[in-house]
């Protein structure tokens, strides 16, 4: 059983809209192992934005408990909650957030100007990630000379820039067509299996989320339900380190032999 990465007990976030409050999340209890490709679905207004806010430590909650590799993160001031973004989160956007002026290689090579020292140091690992999301010899496009698919493939190789625990997606494939939309999935998955890296994905579109391998629908600030994806079926029968195929039950991969 993987380790918890995320535990939210009894959080609730009110907002004041003039003297009135505004429940946006209610006791929600909530917990995300890592290694997990979890979706959140909800109406608008159910707390989706909220509840991705909370995860990625851009706001506290009203009250209860945010718990990120066991250390209670709603307590921590602004400058140690500014590390964990920068280190341990990365963020997926709808609408790219790339900054016009810089190609792709700049671009993912920003957040990592906190932790990199050496200019070569970022310039080879940015260029590696884009190689690793299908960008190999467009690293000096900018973003204006991008698709959209291609533009949303540099926001995950940036959210990747400092190989954080988790990544945050919020809507990836609401401004995509449908053959880039399932692209992109497609390379969200493959990372959560060959890289184990934890993805949560607040998504509109329920094919999507069908993709992940745990769904969950937010109501009223709620949880109101789960539902298993078709994801989990891939992970259980595929070697996270060569692909190879394996069985339940299996404590190493039979064809790289390393553990599972």
């Amino acid at each position: 059983m993987s380790k918890p990465l995320l535990t939210l007990e009894k959080v609730s976030k009110t907002y004041m809209l003039g003297k009135r409050e505004v429940p946006a999340l209610s006791n929600l209890d909530l917990q995300v192992n890592k290694g997990e490709f979890v979706s959140i679905m909800g109406p608008s207004g159910s707390g989706k934005t909220t509840l991705l806010n909370m995860l990625g430590c851009l706001d506290k909650p009203t009250s209860g408990t945010l718990l990120l590799s066991d250390v209670d993160v709603t307590k921590m001031p602004e400058k140690d909650l500014y590390k964990i973004r920068l280190n341990k989160i990365g963020f997926v956007f709808q609408t790219f957030n790339l900054l016009p002026y810089l190609n792709a290689r700049e671009n993912v090579e920003l957040p990592m100007e906190g932790k990199f020292t050496s200019k070569t140091g970022r310039k080879q690992r940015a260029s590696e990630l884009l190689g690793m999301v299908g960008l190999s010899g467009r690293e000096r496009h900018r973003p204006q000379r991008l698709s959209a698919g291609e533009q949303q493939r540099v926001s995950i190789a940036r959210a990747l820039a400092n190989d954080p625990a988790i990544i945050l997606a919020d809507e990836p494939t609401g401004n995509l067509d449908s053959k880039n939309k399932y692209e992109i999935v497609k390379l969200l998955a493959n990372l959560n299996i060959n890289q184990g890296t934890t993805i949560i994905m607040v998504t509109h579109d329920g094919q999507v989320a069908a993709q992940t391998e745990r769904m969950l629908f937010l109501s009223d600030g709620k949880i109101t339900r789960e539902k298993q994806g078709r994801h989990v079926a891939k992970k259980k029968y595929t070697c996270p380190h060569c692909e190879g195929k394996i069985a339940p039950g299996d404590e190493r991969c039979p064809s790289c032999k390393k553990k599972l």
